[in-house]
């Protein structure tokens, strides 16, 4: 099974720039056609929050227009920058996501790959938090089948980047996480957004990654006093591939016009 991810898009509607500098929605439709183009097609898409950037009906509205193009099944989770509610109204079609209840998350049976997404959002804060509701519901979600290899997504890492302003609005009190994954070993993965880098660490048996940005990157300082800021490196997004034989095998693709390939 073949699954893209992508994450924190920040569409911007109406023409405007997210920070009043990137434009994040001409750089999605980038991505899109870069997925497009690949040669073997994804057999499923995952967006890891920060779908848009303010949470407003008319920046909904716009990434159902871009993602109309993609022909595989495309899930979503939302991010501190979502509104839950208007990510629901206007992905009602999205049958996956839950049309009651305080979270937006679900598992996915389909697929050969078991996928559970999980909700870390708070309403108004940057950071992220899983609740005992909400750890209480993934414990009993990965209990159900504990023969299945298993994907996890989520907005928010549960691990330091030591990118202290990015850490400053992490996970709150990620050990209950760690904890629920540690009695899980059927899970392999931890699909993750928030750092607008890609990112590996591990949890519990699970390795956990990170993915970036099809706009913009946070810049890499990992200087304790580093100040806030962001860069335009190479756009990117992720293929993570799933054999029974090797478990997940991941790759970053940067978005862009290349040289190449040249024959060896």
């Amino acid at each position: 099974m073949l699954i893209c991810q992508i994450s924190d898009l920040h569409i911007t509607a109406g023409g405007g720039l997210a920070s009043g500098i990137v434009d994040t929605a001409g750089m999605f439709r980038a991505c899109v056609a870069h997925v497009l183009s690949l040669s073997r097609q994804p057999d499923a898409v995952v967006i890891t929050g920060d779908l848009v950037d303010l949470g407003r009906a008319e920046e909904y509205r716009l990434l159902r227009d871009m993602l109309a193009p993609l022909p595989m099944p495309v899930h979503l989770i939302p991010g501190n920058h979502d509104d839950r509610g208007m990510l629901r109204t206007l992905f009602a079609d999205h049958d996956y996501l839950p049309r009651t209840g305080p979270f937006l998350q679900y598992a996915l049976e389909d697929y050969p790959l078991r996928i559970v997404a999980l909700d870390t959002v708070i309403p108004g804060e940057g950071g992220g938090r899983l609740c005992a509701e909400r750890l209480e519901w993934l414990d009993h979600k990965l209990a159900a089948a504990p023969s299945r290899p298993t994907l996890v997504m989520m907005h928010h890492p549960p691990f330091r980047s030591f990118i202290g302003h990015m850490d400053a609005m992490g996970l709150d009190e990620p050990q209950g996480f760690r904890d629920v994954i540690a009695r899980h070993p059927q899970v392999e993965r931890v699909l993750c957004g928030h750092l607008h880098r890609p990112i590996q660490a591990r949890v519990a048996q699970a390795l956990v990654s990170t993915c970036p940005s099809p706009a913009h990157q946070i810049a890499l300082d990992l200087a304790p006093d580093a100040p806030e800021g962001f860069a335009m490196e190479p756009p990117g997004y992720q293929l993570h591939l799933w054999t029974p034989e090797s478990g997940v095998v991941s790759h970053t693709a940067v978005i862009g016009a290349f040289a190449g390939p040249y024959p060896f």
